[in-house]
């Protein structure tokens, strides 16, 4: 599959509203279009999910490795992949030109051209040339022009860029491109999608056959990096395959598709929704993902799941929460308007919303004893991004050791009868939910 990453200068110049016009414009020339996203980000991925119809896939290499990277990609279905990047080209650890380098994919170029003609030329052309400087093999291979109006302030802009960076389009400035935001970053795509109408006049300034001639096929072998999976073939029977109860709703919205293609893989799967006051199915373990509990707080105070779920906890059901999973497993969750509810009272904290974010990065944990997710002494990588705090009872056990990022006080994992809880999300490439699966049957 032909892909390309669309990165932009810097954060806010408009990558997620240029992704999906690129998605949009590619489809109407009649490209199936696999979209993806750079980053452990949740939210943007929703956007494209909302556009084309099919589930974006997380690509980020700290998550899944290198090789687990690349098999997401080579997972996915289409003629023309399109990664949208996160931040600035070169910004981060696991920064997008990284990933566009490990996944050989040329970049697209989104230069914010509202203040800018020749200058935003300029500005593509160091970065084309910067990526020597920065010892990545990142190609910048395109530019499409942010918040540029049309006539002579689009021409002025291809003009000027030199014959290696071509001209693929422009996006108008247009307050119905613009998505609103909450703590955690833009709404989410079902929640305030853009309107077709917009998204049409955005994705008539792409130039889709020229930005299709960029894509290009990865070189590297799909088959061999699939061939080195460190997931094992399930070859389990329906008889003797667990079923996993997991939340799906708008408290519990925060998961990689990747996560639940896998968990189907390896046993039966009940959704279920705590708000919409659904009862705990009958299930063998339960997956609890993260997403907004704090904004349902009340619906989830009165859900007859959690109730269930706090019974059967006792009873030695494994339960795995990630942060708004985690969350609703504590014994209270106070919101920012200080209103406290109950939670399921399963994990001995009281969390408390705040105003800025707690912790953001990318986090590695060393498990301290066996538990749900990984073996002792065994490392899992994950990320974090939360504005909550956790307070711990004094005697709390927590599972992880934390070798970077913030956690719970500098641990992570709180753990009470064989119930998890987290704030890091794990990525099934590190073969967390292999484990977690493989624990329902002990």
């Amino acid at each position: 599959m032909r892909g390309v990453v669309v990165a932009g200068t810097a954060s806010g110049v408009g990558k997620t509203v240029t992704t999906l016009a690129v998605c949009r414009a590619l489809e109407r020339e009649g490209y199936a279009v696999q979209p993806a996203k750079a980053g452990p980000d949740f939210i943007d991925p929703s956007h494209h999910a909302a556009i084309v119809g099919k589930p974006s896939r997380t690509l980020d290499p700290w998550l899944e490795g290198d090789d687990g990277m690349r098999r997401t990609y080579a997972r996915g279905e289409g003629d023309i992949c399109v990664v949208e990047g996160m931040m600035g080209l070169y910004d981060g650890d696991t920064s997008t030109a990284r990933v566009a380098a490990l996944l050989d994919l040329p970049v697209v170029l989104v230069a914010d051209a509202r203040a800018g003609m020749q200058s935003v030329a300029a500005t593509a052309y160091g970065f084309r040339t910067y990526a020597d400087r920065m010892g990545i093999d990142a190609d910048v291979a395109g530019v499409i022009a942010s918040r540029a109006h049309g006539g002579r302030h689009a021409e002025g802009i291809r003009d000027a860029l030199p014959e290696e960076l071509p001209y693929l389009g422009r996006i108008p400035p247009s307050d119905d491109l613009e998505i609103p935001e909450r703590h955690l970053g833009l709404h989410l795509g079902d929640e305030a999608p853009l309107s077709d109408e917009a998204l049409d006049a955005a994705a008539d300034g792409i130039r889709a056959d020229a930005l299709a001639e960029v894509a290009r096929e990865p070189d590297w072998d799909a088959e061999e990096v699939e061939s080195g999976t460190r997931a094992e073939p399930v070859q389990a029977t329906d008889s003797d395959r667990p079923t996993v109860a997991v939340a799906r709703d708008e408290a519990f919205c925060f998961v990689y598709p990747s996560t639940l293609a896998r968990l189907e893989s390896l046993g039966t799967v009940s959704y279920f929704s705590p708000v919409a006051g659904d009862d705990l199915p009958d299930c063998d373990g339960v997956y609890l993902p993260g997403g907004y509990p704090e904004r349902f707080a009340a619906d989830l105070a009165s859900s007859p799941a959690l109730s269930a779920l706090a019974d059967r906890a006792a009873d030695g059901l494994p339960v795995f929460g990630e942060c708004g999973g985690l969350m609703a497993l504590t014994e209270s969750l106070t919101t920012t308007d200080g209103d406290t509810h109950e939670m399921a009272g399963i994990l001995p904290a009281d969390v408390t919303m705040q105003e800025r974010y707690q912790a953001l990065d990318h986090v590695e944990l060393r498990a301290t004893d066996g538990t749900l997710t990984a073996d002792a002494g065994e490392t899992l990588r994950g990320h974090e991004f939360h504005y909550s705090s956790a307070d711990p009872a004094t005697d709390a056990r927590f599972a992880f050791d934390v070798e970077r990022g913030s956690g719970i006080d500098g641990r992570e994992g709180l753990t009470e009868y064989r119930t998890l809880g987290t704030y890091a999300h794990v990525h099934p490439e590190s073969g967390a939910f292999d484990r977690f699966v493989s624990r329902l049957t002990d």
